[in-house]
Parts: structure tokens; C-alpha cells; sequence
């Protein structure tokens, strides 16, 4: 159709902005309908409000405009005629068609891949075997005779003459000869005996067991899979560390301690002994190992491990114990290998291992995780050059090398040179159910698949799980393409469940990651590239991120919305020169000229998951050893939590009450100029269908907005299974739809992981359609599920202890006092640009406060690019400062996000905290309070850098203070300051939003918050540097004036001499320290959190509850 008003495939909101463009009454389009397949929608401008006409096809694919009941249809052949009749006036239409608005001007069609002349053509598919409808047993590679006497002889010969002659076609020069001669015995005579047996219908082949027994003696005992591992740590007793070591027994089901590495055991703990791991967060190679002792007693044992990584080997490995060892029939958790790969059209070398082992640059594992294989691989890969049955063999031969393990392939599905493979544990293959594929293709017109997608989903028991493959357009300057491309596979990309119509892949599984080529470039001119070079050598990552497109253009909410990646801490993956890895090829000489291919992080894993589930990413690399093509193969790992097939294990009498979800005093704010009503659909998995609402009251906001009230009340929701066992792993799918063409005009996704049941919990969701952002949802839900509480699972067998922050809540302070006096601080705590060590903060109690936001968009703490810094933002520091920074390690590290992410909402881990049951339930409005001016005071010290473990010794030789030293100025500060009066340092006034603050510097802004170079993090030090922080507040009102108002919280947080860094203060004689207090000596007492006898703090009783998050909380904010 080549008239100028067809728009075919575009958006709904895409066709908005054209009309409101023209801004003329009866300006108009026809686009294809988003709702119905085969139909068109007619959209009008009138009086600045876009109204939308659905065209429908009849049986005889005559077209008309669906109208109201009692309107006579008329019936077109076509479009043009059906436009030529409703230019006429006064039709049936709000306003007679005028003003025809033309396509867009198309950009122009892709080039040929960079590294070839011409486009690449598909694989040449090998011919079909002709013996694939004969017996198994007949379907080997037989020798070369003619096809037409292969078959006819194949069957004049037996059965063990068949395979005999098979048998020497193979290679079995790896096979010893009393091995070859026992299994040409077996063909030769004892098969016939087996085969007699099966056709008798019995299943055992007593002869095959012998040979089995023959060949393989010791197939009788259970191959170890995972050996025991031993871990040196320094044991941890009131100050006092001694060197011990910790052998952790998989298979066994073992914790030993030791003292010598070669010695007798000491003490062991079986894995129902070992109740639960705590990581420092302020010590990153810190562990507390809660055991369990004689009578049901608890013992708290602290370890120091020699680096953070080999902490986290440790978990992984203990996690693994207690999940072989489980009584649970089903995983709670699985963890799964991303890699993805574009191979150059070449074949790969002979070893890939290093690839599915995480090693190379990044954030790798540890050697002691070597062992513990990954429940399901997914590779994708670009440009292979090899078939697929080819390809199989060497995936499966590698992970066969490395787990001792016959992976089962799940799915493989091809585009050309596209390829995904999805590999599993045996043990999954029952598990894992619904397998779909499909691809989409986006290179020239759209048409070849030299450029696209390919996608496999399924269900593993209850979790849904989806994967897409992308290798998008090419070229630096083509970005805007690549932005294209992206959408065109969300919206054409067809897998999961097809009753989730409304909703495109980002909302129809629980857990979805996208990886691939997705040639997005650093953005800098071909005049940089030794530039950019000599950064790479210097591991500056941080300032070229500054320039990568792909987070530049998810900051600005182009692509991947509500994705997040893992820090990038590896060296960009494009382009190398092949064969090495310390040479990028980045010019090419081409007929048109000089082709540039600056270095960049092509490849790259990303992923989006419901709200309110656990996902971490424990790997994000590359590997520095695979050298055929010019990419390096990108690996990421996660640990994703999954939920069973839901049987209820409560009382009869319980599982038959009806659980019920109510929605109250909901809204929605929709971008759209379009005058119609709307409705809600809601679907999941818990219902027996979807539900559908009544229409809305429209009233209208802000420019451009419709608010949408469903005053009335929404429909009850009475879901299959009211166990809250099952119910409270559940989500809620809206989609806000028009009356008119039933279009969505918004999706969006609610968990229903409320800690109050049967009370009003306030929601606040974003909606999106196509990729883009096109409105909020709010109001309140209401839970009532059967009596019972769920388990705990085995993702929460590790936590992260806030240990930096001592206190507990008092007696006689309520939950709703403390939650409204320490929200404001915690919420600024995670929504600012602070910093973290490298641990996990997952399992945090409020750590997914941090999604919360106004309906800007979760990307809303990234500042402008005229824009400086706060005073919490950790941007880059001077290089002159920069020695001084990293000698030192400070007494506190802020419990946030890691200054090495580019962005706060991008980061992996945070927004994922299965301990927090507010993460979409947060109003827009809150978080500014005064709160902020304690924030200011902190963030009045200068920050400092210390060595980051995991990535091994930066060869400073500052000296780090040691834990006694560290514990001993919390310890004073606490007993010096006199106990504060709670509406003191709680006093919720409004002030200024920390993004707002503007500071001098003498570096500008980048476009968003870069990431701090490799092997450092930021945090804050003790010391306040009251010069420093004079000039930085030099001729800033706005933040004076906020920090004359916290003066009075100045001067009780006076920090002592012994809170000031040892190095910066540049002395050798540290000052004399105090004889130990009772408060020291509990917070060196690894039973000091119990503070039932401590008479310090305000309002001590004898009698209280072990302290939690909140406390730990609520005791900052009333020491500040």
C-alpha cells in the first residue's frame, strides 16, 4: 500500500505525536491495529484530542468502521475508498477527514556488515540423511556406497553384523583393545540375547550390565561432582584473629574445621546444623556462620576470608550443599549461565572452557566455584559460521569436561547466523515445560535476517522463563536504527503464554534476559582512538562509559526501560585484531574510505524481572583466552529464585477459605491526547482468567496527561490458591485499555509480596507499552489469603548484616513511629549515587526502597548534564587526590549502590531484594524531607577510596586500620552523646531534593553518573575537612541554607580524632586510645547485637526482640 496517510506498523503513541505535529482538526492516519490481526485504525485530530476508529475486515474482507449499536454499516472495497468517503462532511466521524499526514522519511536501509563485502547469505543446511526413517540402531554414518544399494543392503544383514560393521567406521583410537575386544564380543553374540529379552517386554539387558561393569569397574560408586574445597580464614574471637581453615564437604553434606590444613578435624556441622550465612557488608571478605548448637542454642561464628572472592566462592559452595541436601522435593533457587559470542564467521578454537568457567576480566568467580556447575546454559551467538547439530557437540563436549555432566538440550532455534541454545541439568528435563521459539528478522527492509532476533522461552515448574538473541544494526552512527530495531523485536517477537495478548515479552515471564551483539559504540571521534586505547591500558572504564551509547540512551529512556546490566568492569569487547587480545584493529580501509570501529562493549547481557523477586547477578565479565574472531565471548551468571508447582502442605480446613484481592482508590495517569474511556484488564497466573473492570472517569491533568479514576469499585480478584505459601509469589499483569479499539495504552506489574495481609498497602507502578513509558498506576490493594505463612527459602540462607550501624529500637517506641521517622533517610540512602562494597546487598531489608520514584522513571536520581553533583554524588575525583584516597580504608561505608554502575536505578542487585515488601508501593512524593540535611552532613566528608578485594591488591601501601582500631570512635561517639529526644532528629519538614543541590567542581557533569575506575570504590571517611567543605559550598545559597538548618544535628556528630584516617591525617602515632567500655567490648562480642542488659541506650529494657533492619535504622537516625 503505497498511500502517504498508511503508516502500517507504528505505535499507537508514535501515531499521537505525528497528528499533534500537524495540529490541524481533521488531520488524520491509518495505522495497523495493535489490538486485532488483519484490521486498521483510523486516528483524527479534533480540537487538540486524537480519536481512534477501528477498521475491521468482513468475512468477504470487505472493510468497515466499527460503530456504535443502531449506526447503518456501510461496506468498502478498500482503503482508498473508504478514506474518499469520509472526506465528505458530517459521515459519522467527530470531524470529516482533511489533512492526510505523510510516513516519516525512512532512514536509510542498513549497509553490508562492516567485516565483510558482501551481506552475509544463511547457512548451507546439510542434506537430510535418507536413513532417518529406519530403526535408530540404522542410522550411523555408513560407508560410501551407491544410495541406490545402501538400504537394500543394510537389510540382508543381521542385527550384530549391522553394528559390527558400524563399529569400524568409528573412531576408536582412544579406545584400549581388551576394551574394543569386549565390545565386539558383546555385538557379535551376547546382543542377541538382550534383544530377545526386550521382545519378551522386559526392560533389563543383563548383558549390557555386564559390559557396562567390565569397562567401567567403578561405575558401581557416585562420581563426586564437586570435591571438597578448604578455605584459610582467620578466625574472629573478641579481637583476637587465628588462622584456621574450613573444608566444606558437598557431597557429604560437611562443614570441618580445622586447624592445620593437613590436620585431624577439630569440629564438623552438617548441613542442618548450619542455620544461616551473614556477609559484612562494611568487611567484604567478613562471614558470621549462625550453627546450630546441643538443645536447640544458637552460636555466632565470624571468619575472615582472604578476599571478598573467595567469600562468595565460599556461600556459593555452602548454598549448593544445602540445596543437594534438601528435603524439599522442588529448588527454590537455580542459578543460570548467560554467555553470548559473535564469532566472526570463524570456528572456534578447540578450548572454550574459560568461558563457561567466568574467567577473564570483570567480575569473575572464584576457583573454588569451578565446580559447581549452572543449572541451564544459555548461549547466543552471532556470525556462526556453524550448523547446529556441530555446534551442539562442541557446547556439550566442553560443559562435559568441566561438570562430568550430559547436559540435556532444551531448545535450539536459528536465524541465519543467529543462534540460541539452551542446555539443562538432566535432572531439570521434567521440570522445564512449554518450550517456544521464534525469531524476527530487522535487516535491509526489514526482510533479511543477516540483522534481528531470535528468542526460546518456557516454563521451569512455576517461574517463566524467556531469552532473546539480538545482533542489531551496525555502525557508530547508527544508533538511532538500533533504537528501532530494539522495538521491532519487543513488538513482533511472539513467545510465552499467547493469553497474555496485551502485553509484549518485557511482562509475560518473571525473569527476562537479553543479550547479544548490540553494536552499541562509545561515541567519540576517530581522532580519540589512541586515546581511548591508553585509557583502556590504564583500566580507566568509567570515563569511555561516560560516551556509551547504550546507556545514554537508556538514561534517556529510549530503549531497555526497566532493564538493568551489571557494572561493566571489563575492557570493551569490539574490535579486536584476531588472534591476540592486546591489539584493537579500529581502522579499516574500505572503497569508500577509512572505516573507524572505535574499541566498545558491543556485547552486552541485560535483564528485567518482575518486581519483588530474586535475581543477582554474581558474574559479568569476558573472557581474554578465546582469540578467533574479533569479539571477545561476554559471560554474566545469576541466581534466580523459582517457585514450585504449587500442592498446599496446610491443614484441609484452611486451603478451603477463599483468599481475595481487592484494589482500592486506583488511578491512572496516561500520556495520550486520545477522548475515550478506558478499562483494566487484569491477568495472571493465579486466576482462572483474566478479569475485566469497568470503565474509568477521565479527568484531565498535567499537558499531554488523561487520569483515568476508578472510583467505583474494581473487581474482586478470587485467585485458584489462597495458600500464602503460593499466593504471595505471585504478580498481578494490568493493562489499561481503550473502549473503543481495545487497544492497551499501558501495561504494568504488581506483586502481591505484601507483609500486612487483609490491611490497605499503597501501589505505585509504572506503565509502559511498546518500550516506551506512557503513565503511572496507583492506589491501594488489599490481600486476605488462607491462614499459614510461607517457608523460608533457600536464597534467604544468606543475608547481609548492616554491622556499621549499632542499636537496637526501643520498647516503647511503635513500628509506624520508626517507619515514618527513618523512611526519609533510608529512602535517600538508596535512591542517591552512594557507594558499596562489592557484597551482595540483595538480601537487604530495605533495599528495594530504591525503586521508588515519582512517575518520572526509575533512571530519576540521574542528574542532568548541566547539572553537578550533589554532595552524595561519587562522581570521579581529581587525580591529585587520588593517592591519598586509595591508602586508606574508612571506618563506614554507606549501605548503597556501587559507585561503578553508571546509573543508581541500572544496578543489578538492589532493585531485586526479596526481603522488601514495598518495592511498587511507594507515592511518588516521598523521600524529601530532613532527612536530607543529615545526608548533607555526611556527605560534607570528603570521600576515600580502598583497595576492592575482588579484584585483587592495587599495591598501595597506606596502612589499614585494623577492626579495633575501626570499632573503637563508634564505640566513644555512642557513649558520649547524650540520648536524643526523638522528634529531634525525626522532624519531617520538606527541603530540598538532593538532585537539586548544586556544588562547585572544577570537572564538569558527565551525561549521568559514571562509574569509579576498576579495582576502587568510594566511602565516606570519618573525617569532616571543614576547608574542603567550605569551598564547595562557596556561593551555593541553597545549600548553605540547608546546612545552616541541620547545625544543631552538626554539632552532636562532632567526629573524634580517632574517627579521622590515619593516612590523610598523614601521621605515623596514632592517638591514644581509651580503656575499653562496656560498648566496645559488646561490639567486639560477637553476641553484642543482644542488648537486653545494656543500660546506654535511651529507654533500655530488659526484655526486647532481636534487632532487625529497622532498628538498625531507627538507632542511625537517633545518634545523628
Amino acid at each position: 500500500m503505497d498511500q502517504g496517510w498508511y503508516h502500517g506498523n507504528i505505535t499507537r503513541s508514535r501515531a499521537e505525536d505525528l497528528l499533534s505535529k500537524v495540529g490541524k482538526d481533521g488531520s488524520f492516519l491509518v495505522r495497523a491495529s495493535e489490538s486485532i490481526a488483519s484490521a486498521y485504525a483510523l486516528c483524527v485530530l479534533f480540537r487538540n484530542c486524537v480519536y481512534t476508529y477501528r477498521i475491521l475486515p468482513d468475512k468477504e474482507n470487505k472493510l468497515i468502521v466499527q460503530a456504535s449499536e443502531g449506526v447503518p454499516v456501510k461496506y468498502f472495497e478498500n482503503l482508498e475508498e473508504l478514506i474518499e468517503f469520509y472526506k465528505k462532511e458530517n459521515m459519522g466521524l467527530v470531524w470529516h477527514l482533511k489533512y492526510p499526514v505523510p510516513r516519516e522519511e525512512e532512514e536509510a536501509a542498513d549497509e553490508p556488515e562492516e567485516d565483510a563485502d558482501l551481506v552475509p547469505t544463511p547457512p548451507i543446511l546439510p542434506p537430510r540423511n535418507i536413513l532417518m526413517a529406519l530403526p535408530s540402531s540404522e542410522t550411523k554414518d555408513v560407508s560410501s556406497l551407491p544410495e541406490n544399494s545402501r538400504v537394500a543392503d543394510v537389510n540382508k544383514l543381521s542385527l550384530s553384523e549391522t553394528l559390527l560393521q558400524r563399529l569400524q567406521y568409528q573412531d576408536t583410537s582412544s579406545v584400549s583393545d581388551e576394551h574394543l575386544k569386549l565390545i565386539q564380543d558383546y555385538l557379535r553374540v551376547h546382543i542377541i540375547s538382550d534383544f530377545e529379552m526386550v521382545q519378551t517386554g522386559s526392560s533389563n539387558l543383563p548383558q549390557l550390565k555386564k559390559l557396562l561393569t567390565l569397562l567401567c569397574p567403578d561405575s558401581t560408586h557416585r562420581r563426586s561432582l564437586i570435591p571438597p574445597v578448604t578455605f584459610e580464614v582467620k578466625a574472629d574471637s573478641l579481637g583476637i584473629f587465628s588462622k584456621i581453615h574450613l573444608k566444606v564437604d558437598v557431597e557429604m553434606g560437611k562443614l570441618i574445621i580445622k586447624r592445620a590444613k593437613d590436620g585431624p578435624e577439630d569440629k564438623f556441622y552438617t548441613h542442618k546444623k548450619i542455620l544461616q550465612l551473614i556477609k559484612s557488608q562494611k568487611v567484604p571478605n567478613k562471614l558470621v556462620i549462625v550453627l546450630e548448637t546441643e538443645k536447640e542454642k544458637t552460636q555466632r561464628k565470624e571468619y575472615v576470608f582472604s578476599d571478598s572472592k573467595k567469600r562468595e566462592g565460599f556461600c556459593q559452595l555452602l548454598q549448593q550443599m544445602k540445596n543437594k541436601h534438601s528435603e524439599q522435593p522442588e529448588p527454590d533457587m537455580i542459578t543460570i549461565f548467560i554467555g553470548t559470542w559473535n564469532m566472526g564467521a570463524a570456528p572456534p578454537p578447540k578450548k572454550i572452557t574459560s568461558w563457561f568457567l567466568s574467567k577473564g576480566q570483570g567480575k569473575t568467580r572464584d576457583d573454588t566455584a569451578d565446580y559447581i556447575p549452572h543449572d541451564i546454559y544459555v548461549i547466543g551467538t552471532q556470525e556462526d559460521p556453524q550448523g547446529e547439530k556441530e555446534w551442539l557437540e562442541t557446547l556439550r563436549q566442553s560443559l562435559q569436561e568441566i561438570t562430568s555432566i550430559s547436559f540435556k538440550v532444551i531448545a535450539i532455534h536459528t536465524l541465519w547466523n543467529i543462534r540460541i541454545v539452551v542446555l539443562a541439568k538432566p535432572e531439570h528435563e521434567n521440570r522445564i515445560s512449554h518450550i517456544c521459539t521464534d525469531n524476527v528478522k530487522t535487516g535491509i527492509a526489514n526482510t533479511l535476517g543477516n540483522k534481528g532476533a531470535v528468542g526460546v522461552s518456557f516454563m521451569f515448574n512455576g517461574t517463566s522463563f524467556g531469552f532473546v538473541n539480538s545482533h542489531l544494526t551496525s555502525g557508530s552512527e547508527k544508533k538511532h536504527r538500533r533504537n528501532q530495531n530494539y522495538t521491532n523485536i519487543l513488538r513482533f517477537l511472539t513467545l510465552g503464554d499467547k493469553k497474555l495478548s496485551p502485553f509484549n515479552i518485557t511482562h509475560r515471564f518473571t525473569h527476562l534476559f537479553w543479550l547479544g551483539d548490540l553494536n552499541y559504540r562509545v561515541e567519540q571521534p576517530p581522532t580519540e582512538a589512541e586515546n581511548i586505547i591508553q585509557k583502556i591500558r590504564q583500566q580507566q572504564y568509567p570515563e569511555l562509559l561516560a560516551f556509551d551509547q547504550l546507556l545514554i540512551e537508556r538514561k534517556d529512556q529510549k530503549v531497555f526501560l526497566q532493564f538493568e546490566e551489571e557494572e561493566i568492569t571489563f575492557a570493551p569487547t569490539y574490535r579486536f585484531e584476531r588472534g591476540t587480545r592486546e591489539k584493537y584493529a579500529y581502522t579499516k580501509q574500505k572503497a569508500t574510505g577509512m572505516k573507524y570501529n572505535l574499541p566498545s562493549w558491543c556485547d552486552r547481557v541485560l535483564w528485567k524481572s518482575y518486581p519483588m523477586v530474586h535475581v543477582v547477578c554474581q558474574s559479568y565479565g569476558c573472557t581474554t583466552d578465546i582469540m578467533t574472531s574479533d569479539h571477545s565471548p561476554v559471560f554474566a551468571t545469576f541466581e534466580v529464585g523459582v517457585t514450585s508447582q504449587f500442592v498446599s502442605k496446610n491443614d484441609s480446613k484452611y486451603t478451603d477459605s477463599q483468599g481475595e484481592i481487592e484494589f482500592l482508590h486506583c488511578y491512572a495517569t496516561l500520556k495520550t491526547k486520545s477522548q475515550t474511556k478506558f478499562y483494566i484488564e487484569f491477568h495472571s497466573s493465579c486466576l482462572e482468567s483474566f478479569v475485566k473492570s469497568q470503565e474509568g472517569e477521565n479527568e484531565d491533568g498535567n499537558e499531554g496527561e488523561l487520569v483515568v479514576k476508578f472510583t467505583d469499585a474494581l473487581p474482586k480478584l478470587t485467585p485458584i490458591i489462597s495458600d500464602p505459601e503460593y499466593l504471595l509469589d505471585q504478580h498481578i499483569l494490568i493493562s489499561i485499555k481503550s473502549s473503543d479499539s481495545d487497544e492497551s495504552y499501558g501495561e504494568g506489574c504488581i506483586a502481591l509480596r505484601i507483609e500486612a495481609t487483609e490491611s490497605l498497602v499503597p501501589i505505585h507502578t509504572v506503565l509502559t507499552h511498546h518500550g516506551e513509558k506512557t503513565g503511572v498506576f496507583q492506589g491501594e490493594i488489599k490481600l486476605q489469603t488462607s491462614q499459614g505463612k510461607q517457608r523460608e527459602k533457600l536464597y534467604d540462607f544468606v543475608k547481609i548484616e548492616r554491622d556499621e550501624i549499632a542499636g537496637q529500637k526501643p520498647k516503647n517506641i511503635s513500628n509506624s513511629d520508626i517507619f515514618a521517622c527513618i523512611f526519609p533517610t533510608i529512602f535517600l540512602l538508596f535512591s542517591s549515587s552512594t557507594p558499596t562494597d562489592i557484597s551482595n546487598p540483595n538480601y537487604l531489608g530495605m533495599a528495594a526502597f530504591s525503586q521508588q520514584a515519582s512517575a518520572a522513571s526509575q533512571l530519576k536520581q540521574i542528574p542532568s548534564p548541566d547539572q553537578p553533583p550533589s554532595p552524595w554524588s561519587y562522581d570521579q575525583q581529581p587525580k591529585e587526590a587520588t593517592s591519598i584516597m586509595g591508602q586508606s580504608q574508612s571506618s563506614y561505608t554507606s549501605p548503597s549502590l556501587s559507585p561503578l554502575s553508571p546509573k543508581t536505578s541500572l544496578q543489578p542487585t538492589v532493585n531485586r531484594s526479596i526481603c522488601s515488601r514495598s518495592q511498587e508501593y511507594l507515592p511518588p512524593e516521598l523521600g524529601k524531607t530532613t532527612a536530607e540535611p543529615l545526608l548533607q552532613e555526611e556527605g560534607q566528608q570528603k570521600p576515600e577510596m580502598f583497595e576492592n578485594p575482588l579484584y585483587g591488591s592495587m599495591g598501595s601501601k597506606g596502612k589499614v586500620a585494623s577492626k579495633k582500631e575501626q570499632d573503637y570512635p563508634k564505640a566513644l561517639r555512642k557513649e558520649q552523646l547524650p540520648p536524643p529526644l526523638l522528634d529531634q532528629s525525626c522532624h519531617l519538614t520538606k527541603s530540598q531534593d538532593p538532585e537539586s543541590s548544586k556544588t562547585s567542581g572544577k570537572q564538569p557533569s558527565p551525561p549521568f553518573l559514571v562509574p569509579t575506575q576498576r579495582f576502587r570504590s568510594y566511602t565516606c571517611s570519618g573525617q569532616t575537612e571543614e576547608k574542603n567543605t567550605g569551598e564547595k559550598t562557596q556561593g551555593k545559597s541553597k545549600m548553605t541554607t540547608s546546612s545552616e538548618n541541620s547545625a544543631p544535628l552538626k554539632k552532636i556528630v562532632k567526629p573524634l580524632r580517632s574517627e579521622v584516617s590515619p593516612s590523610i591525617q598523614g601521621q605515623q602515632n596514632k592517638p591514644p586510645l581509651p580503656s575499653k567500655s562496656r560498648a566496645v567490648l559488646d561490639m567486639q562480642n560477637p553476641k553484642g547485637r543482644d542488648y537486653r542488659d545494656s543500660s546506654e541506650l535511651p529507654h533500655a529494657g530488659k526484655h526486647r526482640t532481636e534487632e532487625g533492619p529497622v532498628g538498625q535504622y531507627q538507632m542511625q537516625v537517633r545518634l545523628l
